[in-house]
Order: structure tokens, then C-alpha cells, then sequence
């Protein structure tokens, strides 16, 4: 999906952009997936397409929001540093430590660019490894999938809400704040389509999400 037009500042995203899998149906969904964006109505370009496998539908996603995140996080590394974001926080109450439960198992703290680094790290391992998020087409989803898609939602909205916590004035006077605020709003409404994160785990930002979906 292109960025709602963000400007060429974004093209240094601070790692490549990830493809929709090749051998699966990943690049007609992700043909549905901009044509029904470009029609402006985000609700209706997170359902499910009529016919198509929700593990497919949630795989081109996860690869899109992923995408989405790095491009807008690559907007702010030069402001986003250990000196000025030395824990990665969601405001005063909420802090995230970084654990991935293979080298790193118990919770350290990081600052927020490590924490992101780390993050997007993870998540890539995730998506190149086909026993998770198969290339060929008609290959088996594993069983714990969906529970990798939680996680790797779960996590990403940690950087939306350290990005509007910590960054939204000067994502302002980048002039950007439609673009994210557009951005989020799909992210919030495809995460609750299909139930991917704890409303708990969404309290950081309660009040945006809330009036994103008019509860």
C-alpha cells in the first residue's frame, strides 16, 4: 500500500520493504487490498474477501502493516534516539521491555530505537521463515499462526503508541499526522475485524482507538 503519498524524506525506511508472498495468492490480495483502499472506505478493506482463506488474508496483511510501520518509524530515527527516547514508552504509565524468548528470554529494558530495531528484526525472521508464512502456493499454515499474527500486531502497536506518545508534535510539523492517523485507523480497524489484540494491551492509545471505531 503507498503511504496516503508520504514524501521522498520516507524512502530511507530503515530496512527494505517486505514483498506479499509470491507463490501464494499474496499479489491478488494485495491487488484487493489497495483497489479497496483507494476507494477510502477502511472498513471494508479489512474484510475478508468472499472465497479467500483468512490465514492468506492475514499473511498479505501482516506483510502490509509491517511495511506501513517501518516506513513511518523511518520518518522519525533521526529524532527518535537513546538520548531523547532512552526507554521505549507509550507516555508516563506504560513501558515495554524487549523479549523475543529465544536469545533474549527475560524482559530487558532498551531504548526506543533498540526496542524498534529488535522489533522489526523479530518480525522479519517471522516472515522469512516458510514453516510460519508459506511461499508456495497451497502449502499448510502451521497451527499457531494466528498466534504469531497476534504477536506480531501486539507489538507493532507498541511503536504506533510510542510514535503518538513521544513524536506526534513533530510528526505535525512534518506535516504527516493524516498520513498516520489514516495509517492507524486501517491498523485499529483490522486488528479488531479479526480479534488480534487485547483491548488491555490497547490502552495507551484507549481514546483514539474508541473514537476510531465508535465505541
Amino acid at each position: 500500500m503507498s503511504l496516503f503519498g508520504l514524501g521522498s524524506r520516507n524512502q530511507k525506511t530503515f530496512r527494505p520493504k517486505k514483498s506479499a508472498p509470491s507463490g501464494s495468492k499474496g499479489a491478488q490480495l494485495k491487488k484487493h487490498i489497495d483497489s479497496t483502499l483507494g476507494s477510502g472506505n477502511l472498513r471494508e478493506a479489512v474484510r475478508l474477501p468472499p472465497g479467500e482463506d483468512l490465514n492468506e488474508w492475514l499473511a498479505v496483511n501482516t506483510v502490509d502493516f509491517f511495511n506501513q510501520v517501518n516506513i513511518l518509524y523511518g520518518t522519525l530515527t533521526e529524532f527518535c534516539t537513546a538520548s531523547t527516547c532512552p526507554t521505549m514508552t507509550a507516555g508516563p504509565k506504560y513501558e515495554y521491555r524487549w523479549a523475543d524468548g529465544v536469545t533474549i528470554k527475560k524482559p530487558i529494558e532498551v531504548s526506543a530505537p533498540k526496542y524498534v530495531e529488535y522489533l522489526m528484526d523479530w518480525i522479519e525472521v517471522q516472515l522469512d521463515n516458510e514453516a510460519i508464512f508459506p511461499q508456495k502456493l497451497g502449502a499448510p499454515f502451521p497451527t499457531n499462526f494466528p498466534d504469531v499474527v497476534k504477536t506480531i500486531f501486539r507489538r507493532l502497536f507498541r511503536v504506533y503508541a510510542h510514535i503518538y506518545h513521544s513524536h506526534f508534535q513533530k510528526i505535525v510539523s512534518l506535516k504527516e499526522e493524516a498520513h498516520l492517523n489514516t495509517c492507524f485507523k486501517h491498523f485499529v480497524l483490522f486488528t479488531w475485524e479479526y480479534r488480534l489484540i487485547d483491548k488491555g494491551e490497547l490502552a495507551p492509545l484507549c481514546e483514539i482507538v474508541e473514537s476510531i471505531l465508535g465505541v
